[in-house]
């Protein structure tokens, strides 16, 4: 049976461990297109559009982050890959938690990028079912015209601009406003992150304004061995808005991972 999800995977060094990347709200897995250039020459990269976004199955109604981590381990078990470090951004990163809360003896390694670990307050449950609401009456465009420049910052490259609208606009309001619903349910991982037993990077944009450096530097503390790295110059995609550092502070705990 072919895989449920659409996905990227690209290299095949089997000597390194593979690298996992789940993308963000309301993304698909071509932001992660500069990391699986960058790192494809020398290991398995594997980066799949969640349900309900890019060229995967579109699913309405409510999907929770349990469900986006099951369609995660089916398919690398479809892909034959069992052990594997595991990254994610803003949303990605959620779900990256809820994969080590599930089955946390195939990951090798976390790198959580602009996310945060909390459970959603009661105002931001209604704010998430307002906003689901809203994309299914309006379609994308308008949120992605109000959101782009919080998502990268005023300052970034109108090429990288550009492409994280066209990400926006492209995804299905119904997969969207799905996601937003199951998310606004989402657990508490604080006490999670206080019992990984694997090495983690946690990456935020200095100038993210969703998930400021706060959030970061307390999952940093939070983590029994974690790394912070803070990307100048970017908001909340550091790893479209400034590749190279990004890629940097990714290789060298790759290597360390891979030693």
């Amino acid at each position: 049976m072919p895989p449920f999800l659409a996905y990227e995977d690209k290299g095949t060094d089997s000597s390194r461990l593979p690298l996992v990347l789940v993308h963000g709200h309301p993304f698909d897995r071509t932001m992660w297109r500069p990391q699986i250039a960058a790192f494809s020459p020398e290991r398995r990269v594997i980066a799949p559009d969640l349900r309900g976004y890019g060229a995967s199955p579109v699913v309405p109604g409510v999907t929770p982050l349990g469900v986006f981590a099951d369609d995660i381990a089916a398919l690398l078990d479809e892909l034959g890959v069992d052990d594997f470090v595991l990254g994610g951004l803003s949303m990605g990163g959620q779900i990256v938690m809820e994969c080590y809360r599930r089955f946390p003896g195939r990951i090798r390694g976390l790198v959580l990028a602009d996310t945060f670990p909390a459970a959603e307050t009661p105002q931001g449950r209604k704010a998430r079912g307002e906003a689901a609401d809203r994309l299914l009456r309006e379609g994308m465009r308008g949120y992605a015209d109000e959101v782009l420049h919080r998502m990268v910052a005023p300052y970034a490259d109108a090429g990288v601009a550009a492409h994280v609208h066209r990400m926006m606009t492209a995804t299905d309001p119904r997969g969207a406003a799905a996601a937003l619903r199951g998310r606004a349910e989402r657990p508490d991982y604080r006490e999670l992150l206080t019992r990984v037993t694997v090495p983690a990077l946690v990456v935020v944009g200095a100038d993210d304004t969703y998930t400021p450096v706060s959030d970061a530097e307390a999952m940093r503390a939070a983590i029994p061995d974690a790394t912070l790295r803070i990307i100048e110059s970017a908001a909340h995609l550091p790893n479209l808005e400034r590749p190279a550092e990004f890629d940097e502070a990714l290789a060298a705990f790759l290597a360390r991972l891979d030693g």
